[in-house]
């Protein structure tokens, strides 16, 4: 079993994955518009271009999102996207640039049970968690 985080944006989908894809070190294997798929007529004109699904990998994980239309969304709220990992200095690049035009919730540094740990919320309301145990 495998699980994968799919998130919903408001219009930035493609923004906030060609962000993940050079902050992170990921690769965009997809990014389909509304445009052109049987999905068009759902989603009004001016929404023609916004995401309709997007796939990318990290590593070995996977990422998946797309744009909700208006009144279909909702806020990225109840969970963090958490990043473990075992180099502290990869983990606070990670957190600066993930934190950077966002909001620091705790800000990066040792715990008791981390080397490093950070959380926040990047600037497309994603929140998220660095790990470094």
């Amino acid at each position: 079993m495998q699980f994968n985080v799919y998130l919903y944006f408001n219009g930035q989908c493609e923004e906030a994955f060609k962000f993940y894809e050079k902050t992170l070190g990921g690769k965009i294997e997809m990014m389909m518009p509304h445009e052109g798929s049987p999905a068009e007529k759902e989603v009004p004109s001016e929404w023609q271009k916004k995401i309709l699904h997007a796939r990318m990998t990290i590593g070995q994980s996977v990422l998946m999102a797309s744009d909700a239309p208006p009144g279909r969304g909702s806020s990225q709220s109840g969970f963090s996207i958490n990043i473990a990992l075992k180099d502290v200095e990869q983990g606070k690049k990670y957190f600066d640039a993930l934190s950077a035009g966002g909001n620091t919730i705790m800000p990066f540094g040792p715990t008791f049970w981390a080397k490093g740990f950070g959380m926040c919320q990047d600037r497309f309301g994603v929140p998220w968690m660095i790990n470094c145990e």
